[in-house]
């Protein structure tokens, strides 16, 4: 026996959630209130393996009976940005914010996919970062293309997603059987100003080595060496996590950062 679910119960839960999580887990609060879509698992996402991975996984690849796609986003308060704007080198409070973060994303969606459970529909999910090809630096399941085409943002110059409330976050998604509607935040082509057609290319001017371009976007074989480098040889982020490989300059005290960007 299921129960009927909509994208605003799911909207309700995980903002409950998020104001809830900083005195259940005994964190610092880093974090602003989150966004959330849902598009039904069709054809659209079929063209995954063009604009992402060449072996993309697609929705029902996840889970065969599923239905629909839900993509949340939690961005960052405006603090922990403006600290990482200083330097080259992302500081440790960023390296902090993106372990935490990815912490809380991975229990947020094991609580969705609970709630959809005890509702009466599967989901199934994958963690909120490092689940990627190494060799090929692409993800098979990339929460930022899934979140592209379910409406939650458009693509920046620097690859990031820009959503209502910025690209200075983190993402997350899972595929479940409850058959929910599209609730897109955004159905504009383009957010970027430099897309747009508008003077920007902040981004590009933030990267310290070259790594985000006008042209070809992000050169991930050169980002993914900097990050490597960040976590292994900084001492801003000594005795993080393995999987800690950040630096986030090219998101940070951006037009785009905080908010869809106007002219």
């Amino acid at each position: 026996m299921t129960r009927s679910v909509t994208s605003g119960d799911l909207r309700s839960f995980i903002e409950t959630y998020i104001n809830d999580y900083p005195k259940a887990a005994a964190e610092k609060n880093i974090w602003q209130s989150p966004l959330l879509v849902t598009a039904k698992a069709d054809r659209r996402f079929d063209i995954l393996s063009q604009i992402a991975a060449d072996d993309h996984a697609l929705p029902n690849e996840l889970l065969a009976t599923g239905k629909s796609v839900i993509v949340l986003f939690v961005p960052f308060i405006k603090q922990v940005a403006r600290e990482n704007h200083k330097g080259d080198i992302p500081c440790r409070n960023w390296g902090l914010a993106y372990e935490s973060t990815n912490t809380l994303i991975n229990k947020l969606t094991g609580q969705i996919k609970l709630f959809l459970e005890d509702a009466g529909y599967k989901s199934a999910l994958v963690p909120a970062t490092h689940n990627f090809d190494h060799k090929k630096l692409m993800a098979r399941w990339s929460h930022k293309h899934i979140g592209y085409i379910a409406g939650l943002g458009r693509f920046g110059v620097n690859a990031q997603l820009i959503t209502p409330s910025g690209c200075a976050g983190r993402l997350g998604s899972l595929v479940t059987e409850a058959d929910l509607d599209d609730s897109p935040l955004v159905l504009e082509e383009e957010l970027c100003l430099h897309k747009n057609g508008h003077k920007c290319l902040v981004c590009v001017r933030r990267c310290p080595i070259g790594a985000v371009s006008e042209k070809t976007g992000i050169d991930r074989k050169k980002c993914w060496s900097r990050l490597k480098s960040n976590l292994a040889e900084t001492q801003e982020l000594a005795d993080l996590q393995k999987t800690t490989h950040v630096c986030g300059k090219c998101q940070v005290v951006l037009p785009c950062s905080f908010k869809i960007p106007k002219v």
